[in-house]
């Protein structure tokens, strides 16, 4: 996890520019370092890293004597990094896994770069020799990337969008800074001043394609058909490999577990992996709620199941509210269930980074897309629309619960790794017949629970848990976050503004006064940013005015049970 941020045709000094890099500090904080493109005097680079692979060669941009007119800037690990020197006989000069992307598109173009690396990126990729750059993002957008580009030609990119949102710059409006597309790469021309000309987008991959790099995978000839001992047993297989994967650090590792399936399978097969690669440190779990919380309860649970050495942060109220206006600006976002839920993540991940040495950190996002994790999807009208939500919400990660697992835990410095959101794992999910993936018997996951309930990876009532929203759990029944959040938020936002929300914010207007809280802080730090956000985040199929689960006729009811 690193910070990335380049500039192409700069009007403006550049090393007043540069100020705006700094605004990404935190995802690097190891080292940074900013650099001019020979030949180029108004294009740059700056880089803020976080050291996780090659502490020797790992600065960037990146460029190897083989290729002294490339420049690579990019955030993310490339997982088959090896597998790929190996298959192509490829002559690295680092250790670093990045340097894969110089030999791929020296050797195939970009159209054969981006789609063969197994990993989560976001690259900047600069070719002075045939003056073209490129810029790439995973399949999930895992790795965040924005850009901006004039109407002159002035290129902008960067990790986040608040290194973009202050450049100077010749256009009277403000040019649009707009989130980067997961799944595509785009080319540009580059003209000898240095501005920039948009080629074309492509977009290189879908969550339900078989990645090209499947091809040259370690995991080969899975068994067909979809009888369900076949299927259960492919599926321990791929996500194990998901896991064993991103084992790949030369810093420590560790887990979040909130006591739920996802986080909990998560940290019960990184543990057994851990063990089996015979690295010398115990894996430490952290958990996070106010007293009484189910999460940490069953968190407890697990790690006393698994042998973990396991981490308690315990938070009230009053600590949650106070970071408000840092998790937003923090997020780059107003969506109500994304802030609720970024809390905890940003207090956790604030205690990680003081307390102890761990730097990559495992958890469960994208399970609940993946494998119909919601509990709207009991609604589903047809196992075929239930599907396909799940692809929309796939689609739509890189706006939500992928944007708050990276802001939350970059914020601190932390490299975030996603099992979950593994390009073959995800692939072959969503491959499965759509009646295999749909709750059954009430539960949701059925398929994913039931895959592991032979494993003895973890207590049997911990695998059957039903679904707890990450921001619902960390409290106690009694009183969900929600309603503290609601019950604070009543008295600073009074109700003549929220009946004239709709004039002072046309665009997604905000419904309820939380909803208006987030939105003022938002524009305080993004003025006339909120098309950053396409739509709130809502459940499905169901007359819903909240998004949180404990509101839903549902929970309600399988608590009374």
């Amino acid at each position: 996890m690193c910070g990335i941020w380049a500039l192409f045709g700069s009007d403006g000094c550049l090393s007043v520019q540069c100020l705006c890099a700094m605004k990404i500090a935190h995802r690097g904080p190891d080292a940074f370092r900013f650099e001019n493109v020979n030949g180029f005097t108004n294009c740059c680079f700056g880089f803020h890293r976080l050291a996780i692979v090659d502490q020797l060669y790992g600065m960037q941009p990146l460029r190897v004597k083989k290729f002294p007119y490339l420049w690579l800037c990019y955030n993310g690990e490339i997982y088959n990094y090896k597998q790929l020197q190996k298959h192509f006989e490829f002559d690295y000069q680092t250790l670093v896994d990045g340097e894969v992307i110089l030999h791929l598109y020296n050797k195939g173009g970009i159209e054969q770069t981006a789609a063969m690396l197994d990993g989560v990126f976001a690259f900047i990729l600069l070719d002075t020799a045939n003056r073209k750059v490129f810029l790439g993002r995973d399949t999930y957008g895992v790795r965040p990337l924005f850009r901006v580009l004039t109407d002159d030609g002035f290129l902008g990119v960067c990790s986040e969008a608040k290194g973009l949102v202050n450049l100077k710059h010749s256009m009277s409006l403000a040019p649009k800074v707009e989130p980067f597309l997961p799944g595509h790469y785009e080319v540009f021309d580059l003209k000898p001043s240095g501005k920039v000309a948009s080629v074309e987008v492509v977009k290189f991959h879908s969550p339900k394609d078989e990645p090209l790099h499947a091809a040259y995978n370690t995991i080969q000839n899975l068994p067909s058909g979809f009888d369900l001992e076949t299927v259960k047993s492919n599926i321990r297989l791929l996500f194990e490999n998901a896991v064993k994967k991103r084992l790949m650090s030369h810093r420590r590792i560790g887990c979040l577990l909130s006591g739920g399936l996802d986080s909990s399978l998560v940290a019960a097969i990184l543990l057994k992996l851990m063990k089996e690669a015979n690295i010398a440190y115990p894996l430490q779990t952290f958990a996070i709620g106010m007293e009484d919380a189910p999460d940490l309860l069953a968190a407890r649970k697990v790690a006393a199941h698994i042998g973990s050495e396991h981490h308690e942060v315990i938070f009230n109220s009053e600590e949650g509210i106070q970071v408000l206006e840092d998790v937003i600006f923090s997020l780059e976002t107003y969506d109500i269930t994304t802030v609720r839920a970024s809390v905890g993540m940003y207090l956790i991940s604030k205690y990680i980074r003081k307390k102890t040495d761990n730097a990559v950190i495992f958890s469960g996002e994208g399970s609940d897309e993946l494998t119909q994790g919601y509990i709207y999807f009991h609604k589903a009208p047809t196992p075929e629309a239930a599907a396909e939500e799940s692809e929309r919400l796939l689609r739509e990660l890189y706006l939500f619960d992928v944007l708050r697992a990276d802001r939350t835990t970059a914020a601190f410095g932390l490299e975030l790794r996603v099992p979950f959101l593994d390009h073959q794992f995800t692939a072959y999910y969503l491959s499965l017949p759509p009646e295999l993936r749909t709750p059954k018997n009430g539960i949701e996951k059925h398929l994913l629970r039931e895959a592991f309930q032979d494993t003895n990876l973890l207590p049997k009532e911990i695998l059957w848990r039903p679904k707890e929203a990450f921001s619902d759990g960390l409290t106690s029944i009694k009183k969900s976050w929600f309603s503290i959040l609601q019950d604070y938020i009543d008295i600073q936002v009074d109700d003549l503004l929220l009946e004239k929300a709709a004039e002072k914010f046309p665009f997604n207007p905000p419904k309820t006064k939380e909803g208006y809280y987030y939105r003022q802080i938002f524009e305080k730090h993004f003025p006339g940013r909120s098309d950053w956000l396409p739509h709130y985040w809502m459940p499905r199929w169901i007359k819903a005015t909240d998004p949180s689960a404990r509101t839903l006729e549902h929970y309600k009811s399988a608590k009374k049970d």
